[in-house]
């Protein structure tokens, strides 16, 4: 009760600031069955996310911005955190520089064409190879009309997490390339050290290392988006881990019948190594096949519901494939 009331007097708060900026709020809701096969909990009822934010322009060079996030996150029912709190400078007109807890650009490119992150995120953030937000610095350049560029140093935890006590960071950068209105390429590759207390001993942990392809076509009535990603000497990319690699690749399309109405698709494949002399890949449990195929409706503009069906088919063997049908509704206001 205390977190909920809280969250409503900053929204309250935002709404008294809107007078002079843009107010937003998204949420996510759903209801799912679940088929597998033994499953305790059949159905349920989730508000799976809510976004709130405030956004406000100094004068055309300036302006900042602020977001909450509360979700079902590490166990806990609902949790408050701050997904954005930045400053925007526009330099000139090819060159934008952001500060604070920034939004990242790993996988946006991605998450726009997927177009259904209110029902499932994308590859990368699913299989914890990234984040959407972290705190630090992003410049981004225009370095022609069809070829762009960032470059950033993050902290590495994300947004959910502060600074680790021994204050490496993470640095890397995305390029993205647009030779026609419907295309879309785009490479990533970013690095994070860290260190551990070993002991009373400080010691350096292995440099994670990620790299992912991205390619985008789009057109009115149908796209199509595939992405390939591997993380290497980690576990995730906050948990660096020595020869402990991901990697995988996820391709998804939508065919729009009209304005309201749209069927898609997608399938992901996820797999890791085996480490050292072990018979079985280290990340076993998880490794394996996703396919989630569905219909969305959009009756009016902010509203967007889905019956969708989605399944997991895992490498190991003695481990239940899951099966899961989902109503999922997103309302931006």
């Amino acid at each position: 009760m205390k977190k909920l009331l809280t969250i409503l007097l900053m929204f309250n708060g935002l709404l008294v600031l809107a007078q002079g900026g843009k107010v937003s709020s998204t949420l996510f809701l759903n209801y799912h069955n679940d088929l597998t096969s033994g499953a305790t909990q059949k159905s349920a009822f989730e508000v799976d996310r809510a976004y709130l934010g405030y956004e406000y322009k100094f004068d055309d060079r300036l302006s900042a911005k602020i977001i909450g996030d509360v979700g079902k996150d590490d166990g806990s029912d609902y949790t408050f955190y701050l997904k954005a709190a930045q400053v925007d400078y526009k330099a000139t007109d090819w060159a934008n520089i952001s500060i604070g807890m920034i939004g990242l650009n790993q996988f946006n490119d991605q998450e726009k064409n997927w177009g259904y992150r209110y029902i499932y995120k994308s590859f990368q953030d699913v299989s914890g190879m990234g984040t959407s937000a972290d705190v630090g610095l992003n410049a981004e350049f225009k370095l022609h009309n069809t070829l762009k560029m960032n470059v950033f140093v993050l902290n590495g935890e994300g947004f959910k997490k502060v600074q680790d006590f021994y204050g490496k960071h993470k640095v890397g950068g995305n390029l993205v390339y647009n030779p026609t209105n419907e295309l879309t390429f785009k490479v990533y590759y970013a690095e994070q050290d860290s260190k551990k207390l070993v002991g009373t001993t400080v010691v350096d942990n292995p440099t994670v290392k990620n790299l992912a392809f991205f390619a985008g076509y789009e057109l009115k009535t149908i796209k199509f988006g595939a992405e390939y990603a591997r993380m290497d000497d980690g576990k995730k990319f906050t948990d660096a881990a020595l020869d402990h690699d991901l990697s995988g690749f996820s391709i998804y399309s939508t065919y729009y019948f009209n304005k309201k109405y749209a069927v898609f698709g997608r399938y992901d494949k996820l797999e890791s190594n085996k480490v050292g002399t072990s018979l079985v890949n280290w990340n076993e449990d998880k490794d394996g096949n996703a396919v989630l195929v569905g219909l969305e409706y959009s009756p009016l503009k902010g509203v967007r519901t889905s019956l969708n069906f989605r399944t997991w088919d895992f490498e190991k063997s003695t481990k239940n494939d899951l099966s899961y049908i989902y109503l999922n509704l997103e309302l931006k206001f």
